[in-house]
């Protein structure tokens, strides 16, 4: 699969993690992007590998952008991906696979990015994502797990029951890891389904706090905790001015008390989240 990246660097890594974090598939209240826009924000990174986006994009929907000065062109800056190297706080390796989704090859893709994670000694893969669901703003952001290993689902919290529902490249890396001996593990942030629209910060807050616990990486909060109080104190306004909104929002939070106080059990079953997955990606289209 060479032939679909060049190698630009390959730096001595010690069992890094890498962190899958491509845009372009379900990011609910865009808590995917704001995590990993946060930690490689005043993170030292290299470019250790770079994808051929002419091979893996449409550029019709991925166009380039052009850059005019008094009606010259003076250049195009075109859609990437990269495999980038980094450190966390306390000086654990990171592999980070930043960029677009690919329009094109997800099973040669995916075995490419399996194949440079070996290359660099990864020891496990995570994947950063945010979907909606009925959960209230006024309650801590709920990380569930699309696992490979049923401890790590477990451990993390899953939907229950079978839920069929289309697919992101990133479940395309995750099986194709686990074929290759490789864990890998979906984090995925349930976000407000009435707040998926906008900026969520309190999604991005439990998708690093999620790296922190389970995968032991430490990284800078920037300014999400601020922007997560801001965005607490609109969506109460917001609320506050419908009744009907206010007697949903207290219905979620007995749902999502009722949830806590059953301590680690899976989560109901997916039809609700299903229906509301469905219904965000109607609103996208």
């Amino acid at each position: 699969m060479a032939e679909m990246y060049d190698l630009i660097e390959s730096p001595e890594l010690e069992s890094p993690t890498l962190i899958l974090g491509l845009d372009g598939w379900i990011d609910a209240g865009f808590a995917a992007a704001n995590a990993l826009g946060t930690i490689l924000e005043d993170l030292d990174t290299m470019t250790v590998a770079v994808f051929d986006t002419d091979a893996l994009l449409d550029h019709r929907s991925r166009r380039p952008i052009m850059h005019l000065l008094d009606g010259i062109n003076t250049g195009l800056t075109w859609p990437s991906i990269e495999l980038r190297a980094g450190a966390d706080a306390d000086g654990h390796d990171v592999l980070f696979l930043v960029g677009a989704e690919p329009d094109h090859r997800w099973r040669a893709f995916s075995e490419a990015v399996v194949n440079l994670a070996h290359h660099f000694g990864a020891d496990t893969v995570l994947g950063l994502g945010a979907y909606p669901a009925p959960s209230p703003h006024t309650r801590p952001t709920r990380l569930v797990a699309t696992a490979t290993d049923p401890d790590m689902a477990h451990r993390i919290g899953s939907v229950g029951g079978r839920v069929d529902v289309p697919a992101g490249v990133h479940a395309a890396i995750e099986r194709h890891s686990a074929d290759e001996g490789l864990p890998a593990t979906g984090l995925w942030a349930q976000v407000p389904h009435y707040a998926a629209g906008m900026p969520y910060p309190d999604g991005a807050l439990a998708l690093i706090e999620g790296l922190r616990t389970y995968g032991g990486l430490h990284f800078p909060l920037g300014s999400l905790v601020e922007d997560s109080r801001s965005t607490r104190t609109r969506l109460d306004e917001l609320v506050s001015n419908s009744d009907e909104h206010i007697a949903m929002v207290r219905q979620l939070e007995q749902q999502a008390d009722a949830l806590g106080d059953a301590g680690n059990e899976p989560l109901p079953t997916g039809d609700d989240l299903a229906a509301e997955l469905e219904q965000f990606l109607r609103d996208q289209e």
